[in-house]
C-alpha cells in the first residue's frame, strides 16, 4: 500500500463525513455502527482499523484500502497475517438507496409470478401484489377466481427461505387473511422453484389435514434453465403427500462415522478440563468442546497427529511459537464460559448457547428425563447433511428424537418435524437397529417421539398456533426448562402438544 498517511487522512475525512455506516463482512454479514463506533488509527507507518462486532471490539491491521463511490473497501489482517478479511464500510443513506434496488427487482418478481397466476387460471383477476412487511422476502398475491372467491399466493422472491421458513410464513399469513372481517381469504397456493418443491412437498404431508386441503404447492415450471419471462414460464400443481407416502421412500443413505476412537491428543486435551471438555468426530477430524463450544480440531496429517484451535473460523495451529495462546484460550474458556461469567457479553459466554445447553444434557440426559437412555454414538450420527441434538431411547424402546432451543425461533416446531421425517425414515428402514446405535438394546417397531426442550420465555410466541398445525400422528412433547439453566437445569413442566387444553405436569 503506497503512502498510508495520505489514504489514512483522506479515510478518516472520509469517515467523519458520515454520522451511520453499515459494516459489510466478506461472509456478507452486516453490521449497523455508528460514526463513534469506528476507530481508524495510524501507528508506527501502519493504519490500524477498529470496530464494534457482535463478537466485541475487533482490531484489525490495514493492508489495502480502496474508495469507490463513497464505499471503503478495506483488506485487513491480524494475527500475524494468518487471518485475513475484506470489509466494506457503506454510508448508511447510500446503504438505503441499494436495499431499494433490491426492494425494486423482488416487487418486479412478485408481479412476474402474479401475471403466471392469472394467465395459467381460468377467468381470474389479479387484486393486490406486495412484498411482506417484515422483510420483503416474500410475494403476497391475492387474486379472485371466476367464482368470485380470493385466494392468496405465497412465493419467495429472494430465493433465500428454507422449507420449514416458508411454511412457517404461508400459515401465519393464511391465518391473518381469515380474521379478516371484509372478504377473508381461507385457501391458499404456495408457489415453489423446482430446487424447493421435493423438500416442501414432504414437510406439507405432515400438517393436519384440513391445513393440506387448504394451502396447496404449485411449481413455477421453466422452459429452460435461464426463462425468466411469463412466456417462457408455466404453474404445474405438485401433489398432496400422506404420510405413508414417505416412506415408500428408496433404501435412505445412512451416515455414521466408522471409527469412534479418539486419539492419544484429543485424550491430552480432554485430561485439562475433563468435566466439562467433549469431542464430535467431523469430516475433518476431532472437534473439541468446552461446554459446548469448539476450541481445538485434532486431525491426522501425514500419519501425525496434528492440532489447530481458536473460536473463530481461521483457526491456528498449535506449536511451540503458539503454545502459550492455546493455554490463554484455555485459561479465558475456565473464566467466562461458565454460568457466574464475569463478563457475560463476552463472546466465550455468549457463542453457542444451545450446544452448551446440550452438553449439560450429554453428561446427564435423565436431568430431562428419568426414563432416557443416551445413544452413546449419538453425535456421529447424520440424518441427510443434519446432525442431531440429541437422539435417545426410551425405557420402552422408544425412540425419541430431542430437539433444544435458547432463544425464540418461530420455525422451531417444523424443524422439529421435518427432522423427525428424517429418523423415522431411518428406523423404518431397520438403519439405526443395524448401526447397534444403542449398542444390543432393542429400538421397538413404534413411531419415534419428538421432545422439544427450551427455557420457559424462548418458545416463541406463535409456538401454540404452530403446534396446532401438525398431523396428531406424530407424538411431540413440550418440555419448560428454568431460565438459569446454566447453573442448574430444571424441568419445571411437560406438556404433550397433543393435549394442549389438559392440565399440566407438575414436575417441581
Amino acid at each position: 500500500m503506497e503512502n498510508p498517511e495520505n489514504i489514512f487522512i483522506e479515510t478518516s475525512a472520509l469517515l467523519k463525513s458520515r454520522n451511520e455506516w453499515l459494516l459489510i463482512g466478506q461472509s456478507g454479514k452486516t453490521f449497523a455502527l455508528e460514526r463513534d463506533e469506528i476507530e481508524l488509527t495510524f501507528e508506527r507507518g501502519r493504519i490500524i482499523l477498529g470496530f464494534l462486532g457482535e463478537k466485541g471490539f475487533q482490531i484489525w491491521r490495514v493492508a489495502n484500502c480502496q474508495v469507490k463511490d463513497e464505499k471503503i473497501i478495506f483488506d485487513v489482517t491480524r494475527n500475524f497475517e494468518k487471518e485475513r478479511e475484506k470489509i466494506q464500510l457503506v454510508p448508511r443513506i447510500l446503504a438505503r438507496a441499494l436495499g431499494d434496488a433490491v426492494e425494486l427487482a423482488r416487487l418486479e418478481k412478485a408481479n412476474q409470478i402474479a401475471r403466471l397466476i392469472v394467465s395459467e387460471t381460468q377467468n381470474s383477476k389479479l387484486i393486490r401484489v406486495a412484498l411482506n412487511e417484515e422483510n420483503g422476502r416474500f410475494a403476497h398475491i391475492i387474486f379472485e377466481t371466476a367464482s368470485g372467491e380470493q385466494m392468496a399466493a405465497l412465493a419467495d422472491v429472494a430465493e433465500q427461505a428454507t422449507p420449514e421458513l416458508f411454511l412457517t410464513t404461508a400459515i401465519l399469513w393464511l391465518a391473518q387473511l381469515e380474521r379478516r372481517k371484509k372478504k377473508p381469504v381461507s385457501k391458499m397456493w404456495i408457489l415453489t422453484e423446482k430446487k424447493q418443491t421435493k423438500n416442501l412437498q414432504k414437510l406439507h404431508a405432515l400438517l393436519r389435514e384440513n391445513y393440506q386441503r387448504q394451502i396447496k404447492l404449485w411449481e413455477i415450471f421453466r422452459k429452460g434453465t435461464k426463462a425468466r419471462t411469463d412466456e417462457e414460464s408455466s404453474l404445474k400443481e405438485v401433489a398432496s403427500l400422506k404420510i405413508k407416502d414417505l416412506w415408500r421412500a428408496k433404501k435412505s443413505k445412512f451416515l455414521l462415522e466408522t471409527s469412534f476412537e479418539v486419539s492419544r491428543t484429543a485424550r491430552e486435551i480432554i485430561s485439562l478440563a475433563p468435566e466439562k471438555t467433549d469431542f464430535l468426530f467431523t469430516k475433518n477430524g476431532e472437534s473439541l468442546r468446552f461446554r459446548g463450544l469448539p476450541f481445538a480440531r485434532v486431525r491426522k496429517v501425514l500419519n501425525e497427529e496434528k492440532v489447530w484451535f481458536g473460536i473463530e473460523k481461521n483457526k491456528q495451529i498449535l506449536n511451540e511459537t503458539s503454545r502459550r495462546e492455546f493455554f490463554e484460550l484455555l485459561e479465558n474458556l475456565e473464566i467466562y464460559r461458565q454460568f457466574n461469567s464475569p463478563n457475560k457479553r463476552h463472546a466465550l459466554f455468549r457463542l453457542a448457547p444451545e450446544a452448551w445447553l446440550e452438553a449439560i444434557l450429554h453428561r446427564n440426559i435423565k436431568l430431562l428425563d428419568r426414563n432416557l437412555i443416551l445413544s452413546p454414538v449419538y453425535n456421529q450420527f447424520r440424518a441427510s447433511a443434519d446432525r442431531i441434538d440429541l437422539l435417545a431411547l426410551r425405557r420402552d424402546g422408544r425412540l425419541v428424537i430431542i430437539e433444544l432451543k435458547v432463544s425464540p425461533d418461530r420455525e422451531m416446531i417444523f424443524q422439529a418435524i421435518d427432522y423427525w421425517r428424517k429418523i423415522e425414515l431411518h428406523r423404518r428402514q431397520g438403519n439405526l437397529q443395524t448401526a447397534k446405535i444403542f449398542g444390543d438394546m432393542e429400538i421397538v417397531d413404534e413411531p419415534s417421539i419428538v421432545y422439544l426442550a427450551a427455557p420457559t420465555l424462548s418458545f416463541h410466541r406463535d409456538f401454540d398456533f404452530l403446534a396446532k398445525t401438525v398431523t396428531p400422528e406424530i407424538e411431540i412433547y413440550h418440555f419448560d426448562l428454568n431460565e438459569n439453566w446454566r447453573e442448574s437445569l430444571k424441568v419445571l413442566c411437560i406438556e404433550k402438544i397433543q393435549n394442549r387444553f389438559q392440565p399440566k405436569i407438575d414436575v417441581f
